[in-house]
């Protein structure tokens, strides 16, 4: 096959189908003024493209699946790793714990970088992928 066969069967996505899938992905900005409303909107967008555009559906259910992990697992790893860092400081071996449990915390904030970089991305009409959750989501969607 030729470059140009190849090429020419690339999806392009519509500009409503780019405009979509870049509201899904900077959808992960919400949850730093809400918290946790960021998912509930990728959802929504799911929900209402997964029939009408695989392209958008995909990009969405990513974001979705990301904001979950990062902002409610995350969450819950983070307290779970203060708690300890807590319960442990009696005992010295704590503060040994605190730079990791700052680590952790500054997980909610490389999410939103994450997100902005895949709404430009798609806002190009490309088929953005997250590490790791994109060729999950693909592997499950079109399977």
């Amino acid at each position: 096959m030729t470059a140009q066969a190849i090429s020419s069967t690339v999806y392009e996505p519509t500009s409503d189908e780019k405009t979509w899938a870049t509201l899904a992905h900077l959808s992960v900005l919400v949850n730093l003024f809400t918290g946790v409303l960021g998912p509930a909107i990728a959802l929504v967008i799911y929900l209402a493209h997964k029939d009408r555009s695989r392209y958008v559906a995909y990009q969405a259910l990513q974001s979705l699946i990301l904001q979950l992990i990062v902002w409610v697992g995350g969450g819950v790893l983070v307290a779970l790793a203060w708690i300890v860092t807590g319960l442990l400081i009696a005992v010295v071996i704590g503060l040994c714990l605190i730079p990791f449990a700052i680590l952790l915390s500054l997980a909610p904030v490389v999410a939103p970088v994450y997100g902005v970089v895949a709404a430009v991305k798609t806002s190009q009409g490309d088929d953005f992928r997250y590490w790791l959750i994109g060729d999950w989501v693909r592997s499950t969607y079109n399977g």
